[in-house]
Protein backbone atom coordinates (compact mmCIF):
# COMPACT_ATOMS: atom_id res chain seq x y z
CA UNK A 1 0.00 0.00 0.00
CA UNK A 2 1.79 3.21 -1.49
CA UNK A 3 1.04 6.32 1.07
CA UNK A 4 -0.33 9.25 -1.09
CA UNK A 5 2.03 12.59 -0.16
CA UNK A 6 -0.05 15.95 1.34
CA UNK A 7 -0.68 18.63 -0.99
CA UNK A 8 -0.09 21.85 -0.42
CA UNK A 9 -3.00 24.47 -0.21
CA UNK A 10 -2.16 25.71 -3.85
CA UNK A 11 -3.11 22.15 -4.96
CA UNK A 12 -5.82 21.91 -2.94
CA UNK A 13 -7.64 24.67 -4.46
CA UNK A 14 -6.47 23.37 -8.14
CA UNK A 15 -7.87 20.23 -7.37
CA UNK A 16 -11.47 21.88 -6.45
CA UNK A 17 -11.43 23.78 -9.78
CA UNK A 18 -10.72 21.33 -11.69
CA UNK A 19 -13.65 19.49 -9.80
CA UNK A 20 -15.77 22.43 -10.36
CA UNK A 21 -16.58 23.07 -6.70
CA UNK A 22 -16.21 26.24 -4.41
CA UNK A 23 -14.43 25.73 -0.60
CA UNK A 24 -18.11 26.46 0.25
CA UNK A 25 -19.15 23.62 -1.45
CA UNK A 26 -16.89 21.57 -0.38
CA UNK A 27 -17.58 22.35 3.22
CA UNK A 28 -21.10 21.79 2.74
CA UNK A 29 -20.98 18.52 1.81
CA UNK A 30 -17.99 17.47 3.85
CA UNK A 31 -20.41 19.06 7.35
CA UNK A 32 -18.15 21.33 8.16
CA UNK A 33 -18.01 25.15 8.74
CA UNK A 34 -16.92 27.43 5.63
CA UNK A 35 -14.84 29.69 7.85
CA UNK A 36 -13.19 26.50 9.72
CA UNK A 37 -12.62 25.62 6.15
CA UNK A 38 -10.98 28.27 4.95
CA UNK A 39 -8.75 28.76 8.30
CA UNK A 40 -7.22 25.29 7.82
CA UNK A 41 -6.59 25.89 4.35
CA UNK A 42 -5.49 28.89 4.63
CA UNK A 43 -3.07 28.06 7.65
CA UNK A 44 -4.55 30.31 10.30
CA UNK A 45 -5.48 26.93 12.17
CA UNK A 46 -2.18 24.79 12.57
CA UNK A 47 -4.76 21.55 12.28
CA UNK A 48 -2.27 19.55 14.90
CA UNK A 49 -5.38 17.79 16.72
CA UNK A 50 -9.53 18.19 16.42
CA UNK A 51 -11.65 19.12 13.97
CA UNK A 52 -9.15 21.73 12.02
CA UNK A 53 -6.85 18.21 11.51
CA UNK A 54 -9.82 16.32 10.93
CA UNK A 55 -10.47 18.72 7.61
CA UNK A 56 -6.49 18.76 6.61
CA UNK A 57 -6.64 15.44 6.80
CA UNK A 58 -9.72 15.47 4.17
CA UNK A 59 -9.03 17.68 2.00
CA UNK A 60 -5.10 15.80 1.38
CA UNK A 61 -3.22 18.61 3.43
CA UNK A 62 -2.41 16.15 5.94
CA UNK A 63 -1.72 12.75 5.58
CA UNK A 64 -3.96 10.34 8.09
CA UNK A 65 -2.43 9.22 11.30
CA UNK A 66 -3.49 5.89 13.00
CA UNK A 67 -2.24 5.15 16.49
CA UNK A 68 -1.63 1.52 17.65
CA UNK A 69 -3.40 0.87 20.11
Amino acid sequence: MSRQQPMTPEQVKAKLRLQGKTISRWAEENGYGRAAVYRTLNGVDKATFGRSHEIAVKLGLKPATTLDA
